[in-house]
């Protein structure tokens, strides 16, 4: 019976710490991002789905701009006799005259086809629109994870630097117990372990701010502490000249598409002045004559606008002014495609050449240095300034080889976006 105890009284402290261990979160696990699964996550970005809102905007744009005017109809009572009344009986036995009237506005001048072939090219231009922040918006992706890839760089190459000086410290400190160092040495390496240290909390602060940025740009802002950039750094590579023409990419297509629609404006204000016309026709009836006499009649009417004070000047001349901005407007979308063009190329060509100096020349011999260094001064052949001089250069170095690889990197992806990116982009 006592064993029978013992055994009831485990099994019940298993259960317990079971269900306590069911009701503790578990622990995030990293969430290992490639560029492409970030591209596809695009489709959350915020500026793209506000893009794709102001596609359908202008889609109904063009719905309205189609329609021709309704008719409209009215009714009028009349001749109501506040002595005798209207009468006993329904509705068309009251002494009263009534009226029932259609009017309908004709349009002259072709001015809904205007309209229409104006909202039709504002829908195209915004297309050209959606494409071209999507454009942005994977560009503004690749930098950011191209940033948090190096911030993530930065933190485990602090991460080392600072375990290469506590390690150091700890020797250090090991040889002035025994009186082979001096306490002010060690009091300085102390003071560059701190200073490694500080580091790496800032680099982590920044891998931290990377973070929300890139989930921000992909709508993943609950996953933001788990990003972990499964991607490596792109091979240098030399870049090829595009051969699709700089008129097919999105933010020129926008720009003539929206000289169209202002061309379309501009003769619609001009058709102003060709008159519209409002015909009515009119069904009334008579039953106030004396003696009262029924009678149906009908009427039919054309009104027309006179343009004695006002010929719609304001309209043709806002017109012509919308007209000449769009003109300027495609010319100054063209020069900054070409300028961006030019630049990306630029800064890609110098960026790899960095690249590759760093990779081939700078950093290995940084390190050699670095390692003679630290041999040198485990045998006593070194004084600890110049081991300390060699670490920082090699931090410096490693950091700018970081540096390198992501401005390489992000140069790539701009040049990518000023040509390719802008001409393929759906």
């Amino acid at each position: 019976m006592r064993s029978f105890g013992i055994s009831r009284y485990a099994h019940s402290a298993i259960f317990v710490l079971l269900f306590l261990a069911s009701m503790t979160p578990a622990a995030a696990q990293p969430w290992a991002l490639t560029l492409a699964a970030a591209e596809d996550l695009l489709r959350h970005n915020r500026e793209i789905l506000a893009s794709q809102r102001a596609v359908e905007g202008a889609d109904a744009g063009v719905t309205i701009a189609e329609q021709a005017p309704n008719p409209s109809v009215s009714y009028s009572a009349v001749s109501l006799s506040p002595r005798s009344g209207i009468g006993t009986g329904g509705l068309a036995d009251k002494r009263i005259d009534q009226t029932m009237a259609i009017s309908q506005l004709i349009e002259r001048g072709d001015k809904r086809k205007l309209r229409s072939a104006a909202a039709n090219a504002l829908a195209r231009a915004s297309r050209s629109d959606l494409a071209d922040v999507h454009r942005q918006q994977r560009l503004a992706l690749h930098l950011a994870y191209y940033d948090l890839k190096a911030a993530s760089a930065r933190v485990q190459s602090g991460g080392e630097t600072a375990a290469l000086y506590r390690r150091s410290l700890e020797a250090a400190v090991l040889r002035q117990r025994v009186g082979d160092l001096a306490a002010v040495d060690v009091s300085r390496l102390r003071v560059e372990t701190l200073r490694a240290d500080n580091d790496v909390r800032q680099a982590q602060a920044d891998l931290i701010k990377a973070r929300w940025t890139l989930a921000y740009l992909i709508g993943q802002e609950a996953r933001a502490e788990d990003l972990v950039p499964a991607d490596d750094w792109p091979a240098p590579e030399t870049p090829v000249l595009p051969t699709t023409s700089i008129e097919n990419r999105p933010a020129m297509k926008a720009a003539a598409a929206r000289i169209e629609a202002a061309d379309q404006a501009r003769q619609l204000a001009r058709r102003l002045r060709t008159r519209d016309v409002t015909l009515t026709g009119q069904v009334e009836r008579n039953r106030t004559a004396d003696p009262p006499e029924s009678g149906v009649t009908y009427g039919v009417s054309i009104s027309v606008p006179l343009f004695v004070r006002y010929g719609y000047e304001g309209e043709s001349a806002a017109a012509e002014v919308d007209y000449n901005a769009a003109l300027e407007d495609r010319d100054r979308i063209l020069a900054q495609v070409s300028n961006d063009a030019a630049k990306a190329q630029a800064d890609l060509a110098a960026a790899a050449e960095r690249l590759s100096r760093t990779d081939t020349v700078v950093l290995p011999e940084a390190r050699q240095v670095a390692a003679a260094a630290e041999f040198a001064y485990s045998k006593g052949a070194m004084a600890l300034t110049d081991l300390l001089d060699a670490h920082r250069t090699l931090r410096a170095v490693e950091l700018d080889g970081v540096a390198a690889r992501a401005d390489y990197a992000k140069a790539r992806a701009a040049w990518l976006a000023a040509t390719e990116w802008e001409s393929n982009t759906k």
